[in-house]
């Protein structure tokens, strides 16, 4: 099987305005009907089996095409919900940083079909442990490294990172996870003080360097492979934004955490890069530490919101066990900033007793 070529597909980010006809929607199990067709009639692969692998929080699935001589995955996006054309976009560009993202062997963009090269099945999070952290982490760095520093900063054509999309993000902290996931009401000083507490993160945010963001840099999107570890998932929504966004993803996981005294003298390493430091000029050790500390304020604010959003839009519970994780992270954060002291005040009060028994 070919490997698609760059030239049957030759456009850039800022030109990604052309429709792409949507078939009408139907269920999943016509769709992986018609899935199994495209692999066996269209490209003629000798289709052995077709298993489900792990799971998206979005409307993607994956699946992996088992054949004689190996196995491929395929990417279910329909194209009612999904736009696969920034994932082929954003592979083609770290695919030329050097990044190990999986290669785009075939594509059907008007049924939202996409086949790639398999990467296996050794995820970051089931791997990460004591003895191995230092090493997984340090190719994980290696390669955020390489995306920070090599990937254009501007004229990229890549989404902004802007006020409209970070403000977008935390309002899901009071929609989904506040008011239909917990069932409060906020009082008018209490919206007041979440607003006035998100407009700061947003300045906060914006004041950073600008680089090239994964925006799902962690345990569950990199995998452990034999050559050029990590291969790197999910990479679609790639934008310009804040420098500390994808490390604290990284190091403050939604779904695995270290002692933060550990955390802190990763991220202090990370910065004290020669590539990076120039990237970032002379900005001190606290103030890098403040830029990743209400980074990860930000990002999980949101997260909480999304993690709702999936159960109680989606039916996907698979992800209310990472909230308590998540809330820890933000009340660990508002309480050493005294200008989040009143945002700490209120998930003790209105919040975290709701989790007093996880």
């Amino acid at each position: 099987m070919n490997l698609v070529s760059r030239t049957r597909f030759a456009f850039v980010m800022h030109e990604q305005t052309a429709s792409v006809e949507a078939e009408p929607p139907s269920s999943p199990s016509a769709r992986l009907e018609g899935l199994r067709r495209w692999l066996v009639d269209d490209l003629r692969l000798e289709l052995l089996a077709l298993t489900p692998v792990s799971g998206d929080a979005s409307f993607r699935r994956y699946f992996r095409a088992h054949h004689s001589s190996g196995s491929f995955i395929v990417m279910d996006a329909p194209p009612q919900h999904e736009d696969c054309r920034s994932f082929l976009a954003i592979a083609w560009l770290f695919r030329d940083l050097g990044l190990n993202v999986p290669e785009i062997l075939e594509m059907d963009l008007e049924r939202g079909y996409l086949l790639l090269s398999d990467f296996g099945d050794q995820r970051y999070l089931e791997a990460l442990d004591a003895n191995s952290v230092e090493h997984l982490y340090g190719d994980a760095l290696d390669a955020l490294e390489r995306l920070q520093t090599l990937a254009p900063r501007d004229g990229s054509g890549l989404p902004e990172y802007d006020r409209a999309l970070l403000m977008g993000e935390m309002s899901l902290f009071r929609e989904w996870f506040l008011e239909r996931h917990l069932g409060l009401s906020l009082s008018d000083a209490d919206g007041a003080m979440l607003d006035e507490a998100l407009q700061r993160l947003a300045d906060e945010a914006l004041a950073q360097p600008r680089v090239c963001v994964h925006r799902d840099y962690h345990s569950r999107n990199l995998m452990i492979t034999e050559a050029n570890s990590p291969g790197i998932l999910d990479f679609q929504d790639a934008v310009l934004g804040p420098v500390t966004y994808d490390l604290v993803s990284l190091l403050r996981d939604c779904y695995i955490a270290w002692p933060r005294s550990q955390v802190e003298a990763w991220a202090l390493q990370y910065v004290e890069r020669p590539a990076i430091r120039e990237l970032v000029g002379e900005v001190d050790g606290d103030t890098w530490l403040r830029w990743f500390d209400l980074m990860g304020l930000q990002r999980h604010l949101k997260v909480a919101g999304i993690f709702s959003r999936l159960w109680h839009r989606d039916g996907k519970d698979g992800y209310l066990a990472d909230i308590p994780r998540t809330l820890r992270y933000v009340q660990q954060v508002t309480s050493v900033y005294p200008e989040f002291e009143a945002l700490n005040a209120f998930l003790e009060r209105a919040v975290l007793p709701h989790f007093e028994q996880e």
